[in-house]
């Protein structure tokens, strides 16, 4: 090679230079996967379980739907409920990551105004799929069980933020409360008709009383216009669709305590439908919340679900056209 006038040691630099530029090439896609991981489960927050709360209702629909109308096939049913299984397990394992590698962000999101309410959605969904599971009856000591698992989280996070709203000063609900604040309420609600599914009528009533109440409170406080309305981000404008969320999940849990769509249940269904026309018929609310995607877009979904279930019970109680227009709308 030298007596070519090119230096050994200058070919060897050439040869190695693209081996090394490749080694780290791939040494810094191996340094990224986890970079990629952990960026993920830092901007991972609980406001991802509207995508699961959204499809365990759709699996509760389709499952009422089946049991009323025999030519509907199973086959639907029992596909909603596994990919909404699927999807909720994936995002609890995430959010168990979350916990363990970034639990400093988990307590911020749990002292935060809007994010707080999110922490019920995981056991709402949990429960809705526990309500639509195809193979277990209600009266079965597995389905009791997994009940008080889901339940009591619930319970404790209702003592921890109602008793803030009483008792803290810079947590006041005329400065906390936001559309988001009736999370909670559906939380309890839902809970509500799983216990009374059980037949477990007192726990359900309690459970009913509770989210009601707080319902009717938080929703006197939105209604004035106060302070805490006006911190709500316009991202987030899809949430005001909770407003005939609870409704509708009230007249549902309603419906299961007395086992028939009485007038109670039907005076809720009714404000939530008028609910429900008065935000439709306002599309510059939510006109700048939809330029662009946001996980926030499938707060959409879980209300009109439960507002449609309320129309499909609703039909079969009155038996009318107009009772059947509304259950097709």
């Amino acid at each position: 090679m030298e007596s070519l006038g090119v230096p050994c040691q200058e070919i060897q630099i050439k040869i190695e230079y693209p081996i090394l530029r490749r080694k780290k090439r791939y040494a810094n896609l191996v340094d990224a996967e986890p970079i990629a991981l952990m960026s993920i489960l830092s901007s991972f927050h609980a406001g991802y379980f509207r995508i699961s709360l959204s499809l365990c209702s759709q699996a509760l629909l389709w499952k009422i739907m089946v049991h009323l109308h025999n030519h509907l096939p199973s086959m639907a049913f029992y596909l909603m409920w596994y990919i909404a299984l699927a999807i909720q397990v994936s995002l609890c394992f995430l959010y168990a990551f979350k916990c363990i590698f970034y639990f400093d962000l988990v307590k911020e999101e749990f002292s935060h105004y809007i994010g707080v309410n999110y922490l019920y959605a995981p056991f709402i969904s949990c429960l809705l799929l526990l309500q639509s599971a195809p193979l277990m009856e209600p009266h079965s000591v597995l389905y009791k069980t997994l009940f008080w698992v889901f339940v009591l989280p619930v319970l404790t996070l209702d003592t921890k933020l109602y008793g803030q709203w009483f008792t803290t000063e810079k947590r006041f609900l005329s400065i906390m409360a936001n559309p988001a604040s009736q999370v909670s309420v559906i939380a309890n609600l839902v809970a509500a008709r799983g216990a009374a599914e059980m037949g477990w009528k007192e726990c359900a009533l309690c459970l009913f009383s509770l989210g009601m109440v707080h319902y009717l409170v938080i929703f006197v406080t939105l209604y004035q216009r106060l302070p805490g309305g006006n911190n709500f981000p316009t991202t987030l404008r899809p949430v005001s669709f909770l407003f005939f969320a609870a409704p509708a999940t009230g007249s549902l849990a309603w419906n299961s305590i007395c086992g028939t769509f009485d007038t109670v249940a039907k005076m809720l269904f009714f404000l939530s439908l008028f609910i429900f026309v008065s935000l439709v018929c306002r599309p510059t609310l939510l006109k700048k919340s939809i330029k662009r995607f946001n996980v926030a877009w499938w707060a959409y979904s879980f209300p009109i679900t439960f507002l449609a279930l309320d129309s499909v019970h609703y039909a079969q109680e009155v038996k009318d056209h107009v009772a059947s227009a509304l259950m097709l709308i």
